[in-house]
């Protein structure tokens, strides 16, 4: 029997809407499934409320809480050392100022870079506040500012130091009345720095 090219053409035309109605049907389950069932639980995304009911989301979000703290974990290992030895003795120490209405003074310590600071710092009235680093080979009057506030009479934290130079506070008393600054630090480093405008710098070596 001979088939006819009119036929022929049916019949193709035929198997082409077959396949693109099995096409459609395959993407339209790959979709549900997607939505229905992979999003709960990979993504903790669950539109049609599928996932809570199967506890398919449960999984979902202990899946996102573990990713999370992987990343944290890991972003944590990029920017800080874990251990790190070191060579010289630790160092603790508490010293206080006066600084008198209207003068400022500064207190800074030597730490190489990736070497940390712990401190403590209270005045007896509010003054300004500048925790900054001056890095060593930098340009004259360069500083990279930690912390600048305008009143401020307590802190207290960790610092690493991001670069080898001098790290440490500016205090400014901006009031009418004489003011004590008190400051209680610990680490590695092995010199401070007290400046005040007019003196001679305070060089204190630590062993």
């Amino acid at each position: 029997m001979t088939i006819t090219p009119a036929l022929d053409r049916e019949q193709t035309t035929e198997a082409r809407q077959r396949l693109a109605v099995a096409a459609g049907a395959a993407l339209l389950v790959a979709g549900l499934v997607l939505v229905l069932f992979v999003l709960p639980a990979e993504f903790a995304v669950d539109p049609f409320g599928v996932g809570a009911r199967s506890g398919l989301l449960d999984l979902g979000v202990v899946g996102q809480q573990v990713d999370a703290l992987n990343e944290t974990a890991s972003a944590g290992a990029a920017q800080a050392t874990i251990l790190a030895p070191q060579e010289r003795a630790f160092q603790q120490e508490t010293v206080e100022f006066t600084a008198a209405p209207g003068e400022g003074l500064e207190y800074k310590y030597r730490l190489d870079k990736g070497e940390s600071l712990l401190y403590s710092w209270k005045t007896s009235g509010p003054v300004h506040v500048e925790f900054h680093a001056e890095p060593d080979g930098g340009p004259a009057g360069y500083a990279q500012t930690y912390e600048m506030v305008d009143s401020l009479s307590s802190s207290a934290g960790t610092l690493t130091a991001p670069f080898s130079g001098i790290h440490g506070w500016y205090w400014q008393n901006r009031g009418t009345e004489p003011v004590t600054v008190t400051l209680t630090a610990a680490g590695y480093y092995n010199m401070s720095h007290e400046f005040r405008t007019g003196q001679p710098v305070k060089n204190k070596m630590f062993q």
